[in-house]
């Protein structure tokens, strides 16, 4: 039968929604051990994640008699209104929902998404990589502690070029000899970033077990604060598995202008790039001036999690209807 003709079955076999079940179960059950909050935020909003490397999705709501329609924005995860539950008391609390992201498609992406996020009161980004080692070892078997190396560590190992020493000549020298095609708006941050998935990724891809590289550069602080002992670095970490990106952790800003300086310098690239400048999300900008408690939250890919745990090399494989079935 032709690949048409089928399109309307499952991609996903029922043995991998089983297991599906039995890991949003297990997740579920960890964090109640643990007395962490179960939470549900809007899955549409007014506002934009401003982040210049991820494309947003829209959508529109018309009132009830009306012709005109207001624009809505996707969610490319649930941080925002997560942080202002915290804000308002909370406590530690976790999430999992559909997230979505344009122009995402292949073996790794579905441009709709299963994603876990948490985040936990009094943690540091140290404390949550344990946790992380936590939930991971008890969810894929013989997963041990994630080995963990610092970002400069491993950028220096790997390119030979000192992260924080290195002059933009230095660099941009280095990403010519990788065979990197540099584009007009390259700048240092920019050279860092592919230089590392250039010259680590193939490390990491070699890794059988979990790594966590941490203490990344403060360009790629997101929305992490920044290490008191060395502004240079941000008190973030991501958690790698055989080579793919599993997690992304931060130790939280709480600081709400410069949460505010950091989204408008993300406008501003997307304005030098002919993209529109995108509406703040201001409703959590002021949960931040009202308080954000100490926490560490991170993201967890729930599909790249099964396809581990299932054995699988596509995320089409654990996904029952992936987007060209939707």
């Amino acid at each position: 039968m032709s690949r048409e003709h089928n399109a309307h079955r499952p991609v996903a076999s029922i043995r991998v929604l089983q297991q599906r079940a039995s890991l949003l179960s297990e997740i579920r059950c960890f964090f109640a051990h643990r007395g962490v909050l179960e939470v549900e935020t809007p899955v549409l909003s007014s506002s934009a994640n401003p982040d210049a490397a991820i494309e947003q999705m829209l959508s529109g709501y018309r009132q009830p008699g009306s012709q005109r329609s207001q624009t809505l924005y996707l969610h490319t995860s649930p941080e925002f209104p997560m942080k202002r539950l915290l804000a308002a008391g909370s406590g530690s609390i976790f999430q999992i929902c559909h997230t979505f992201r344009n122009g995402e498609c292949g073996r790794l992406h579905n441009p709709e998404f299963t994603l876990l996020e948490w985040y936990r009161i009094d943690f540091d980004h140290f404390q949550l990589m344990d946790e992380v080692d936590a939930l991971l070892m008890q969810l894929l078997p013989d997963c041990a502690a994630a080995e963990r190396y610092r970002y400069a560590d491993l950028f220096v190992s790997h390119t030979g070029v000192d992260l924080f020493s290195a002059t933009p000549a230095q660099l941009q020298q280095r990403a010519e000899s990788a065979g990197v095609v540099m584009p007009e708006s390259a700048d240092t941050g920019w050279l860092i970033e592919v230089l590392f998935e250039l010259c680590v990724g193939p490390w990491l891809k070699q890794q059988q077990q979990g790594v966590i590289v941490y203490d990344y550069p403060a360009a790629q602080a997101s929305l992490s604060q920044l290490s008191t002992q060395d502004p240079r670095l941000a008190e973030r970490f991501e958690y790698y598995f055989q080579g793919m990106e599993l997690a992304n952790g931060f130790h939280e800003l709480a600081d709400a202008a410069e949460q505010r300086q950091r989204f408008e310098a993300e406008n501003r690239k997307h304005r030098q790039s002919g993209s529109e400048m995108l509406p703040l999300d201001e409703h959590f900008l002021q949960a931040l001036e009202d308080g954000l408690p100490d926490c560490s939250g991170v993201a967890l890919g729930i599909d790249r999690l099964l396809m581990l745990r299932c054995g699988v090399d596509h995320i089409e494989e654990v996904l029952a209807f992936p987007f060209a079935r939707a």
